[in-house]
Formats: structure tokens, C-alpha cells, sequence
């Protein structure tokens, strides 16, 4: 990913809060049998001093791109958050010199690292009910894996596998204006924060 030094992120813990907002990656493998990519929940886990973390996700048995992972593949997990076009009309400097053009944008996070398979029914049980927790907190009544009748999840687990990821590069780029002085960033946001969608709002407030 071409990342300008204006649009830089390199804090590791800002990059895994960054992860864990928008969790719902995209596994690209390539090997000899060529380039795929898989779009998977991720869980950031066992995140520990000197460390990059690990991401751990599942995937059904039935999907051959794990029998790729097997031999510890290298593989890279992209992970988007919010994006939005920006208008020239948001610049204060159109109105000044007119040299302005659209673009766009956006959050990303690039993680390479080695993959394992894990096959343990203990272990994707537990993944499986550290993921749901952690995107059940939110709600009024949360789900629990364990309410579901135990025959049932344990055919559940049975068809799938799991994939743990250690993570050896993380790779950040917020491209929110930066590069712009002062006057057309308050345009581009309060722009944003005019718009309609989530992301535009979303946008509008990593803009400093």
C-alpha cells in the first residue's frame, strides 16, 4: 500500500483500536495456485508487550482456501473503516485560486503474517464465543453461544477450522486531509457532517 508520510499511522496500539472498530477483514492469499481473497469477521488476540498480536478467524470446512494455509502461508488481512469523496466545493481555496481537485478519503490497515490452521474444538469454541461476546456487548439483550442447544453448535464447530494469523507487519493509512491547510479541512468536515450516510459522519470526525 502507497502510504504518503502525510497519511501515515504507524502507533501500534492506535492500529489495533483501528482492528478491533472494523473487525471484518479481507484474507488475500496468494500462492502457485494463485490470488483469493475471503471476507471474514477477525478477532485481535493476545496482544502482548513487543508483540504485533494475533488475529484469529474461522472458516467453513467446505471453503478449500484453507488447505492453502497448511504449511504456515503468508498472507495479508486488509481492513477498511469509513471512506467518503471529498468535493473541491468544500475548499476555502477554490474560491482563492481554483486549483483544486476530488478525492477521496479513507481509512485502511494492512497486516501480513504467517497462518496455522487449528482444528482444536476447544479452541474454536472458546474464539467462537470470545467474537460473538465481543460483538454482542452492545446489545440490549446479547446473544450468547451458549444459547443455543449444545448438538447444535458442536455440528456447527465441526464445519469449520480455525485460522490464527501472528502478525509480523501492520501497515496504517488515514488519508483525512492532512495534506490540506487548515481552512479546507474545517470545509471538508463540516461538508461531511452536512451529508447524509454513516460513513460521511464517520469520516468527519477523524478529521482534526
Amino acid at each position: 500500500m502507497y502510504v504518503p508520510n502525510y497519511f501515515k499511522e504507524d502507533d501500534t496500539g492506535t492500529l489495533q483500536q483501528y482492528i478491533r472498530d472494523y473487525g471484518f477483514g479481507l484474507l488475500v492469499v496468494a500462492d502457485d495456485s494463485g490470488i483469493e481473497a475471503n471476507h471474514i469477521p477477525f478477532l485481535l488476540s493476545s496482544v502482548e508487550g513487543g508483540t504485533l498480536g494475533r488475529l484469529q478467524c474461522h472458516l467453513a470446512r467446505n471453503n478449500p482456501v484453507w488447505l492453502r494455509l497448511q504449511d504456515g502461508a503468508r498472507v495479508l488481512v486488509v481492513f477498511q473503516g469509513p471512506d467518503a469523496y471529498i468535493s473541491p466545493s468544500w475548499y476555502a481555496t477554490k474560491a482563492e485560486t481554483g486549483r483544486v481537485v476530488p478525492t477521496w478519503n479513507y481509512l485502511a490497515v494492512h497486516a501480513e503474517g504467517s497462518a496455522r490452521i487449528v482444528e482444536d474444538p476447544n479452541w474454536l469454541k472458546s474464539h467462537l464465543h470470545r467474537l460473538t461476546d465481543q460483538h454482542e456487548a452492545s446489545m440490549d439483550n446479547p446473544w450468547s453461544v451458549d444459547d443455543a442447544p449444545m448438538d447444535f453448535t458442536e455440528r456447527l464447530v465441526q464445519a469449520i477450522v480455525g485460522v490464527e494469523i501472528e502478525i509480523e507487519t501492520l501497515v496504517g493509512k488515514l488519508k483525512a486531509s492532512q495534506n490540506q491547510p487548515e481552512k479546507n479541512r474545517a470545509g471538508v468536515k463540516a461538508g461531511l457532517e452536512a451529508g447524509e450516510g454513516v460513513h460521511n459522519r464517520a469520516m468527519a470526525k477523524l478529521i482534526s
